[in-house]
């Protein structure tokens, strides 16, 4: 399963379940993740794994920083420290 960037909507969402979303606000240099979503029928299936690592990469490939305003994508950033030199 594949996250799909929607940059209009400042968002990544997966196409088989699309009320998973991460939403994102750009600034400066930076991306702030304001928002990680998944139905409670696909919880604990990794998928907002899949989209936070989503938006990391995209971040990196973007030369932006990266503010985890989003809880979950400050739990996620914290189990994988690889993505830690990212962070604003």
């Amino acid at each position: 399963m594949t996250p799909q960037h929607e940059p209009e909507q400042q968002r990544f969402t997966l196409p088989t379940t699309p009320a998973s979303v991460l939403d994102y606000r750009l600034s400066p240099g930076q991306v702030v993740f304001t928002h990680t979503s998944v139905p409670s029928a696909y919880r604990g299936q990794g998928l907002a794994a899949l989209l936070v690592e989503a938006g990391l990469q995209w971040a990196k490939e973007q030369g932006l920083k990266v503010v985890p305003a989003c809880s979950y994508a400050q739990l996620h950033i914290q189990r994988h420290p690889e993505w830690q030199h990212l962070v604003a």
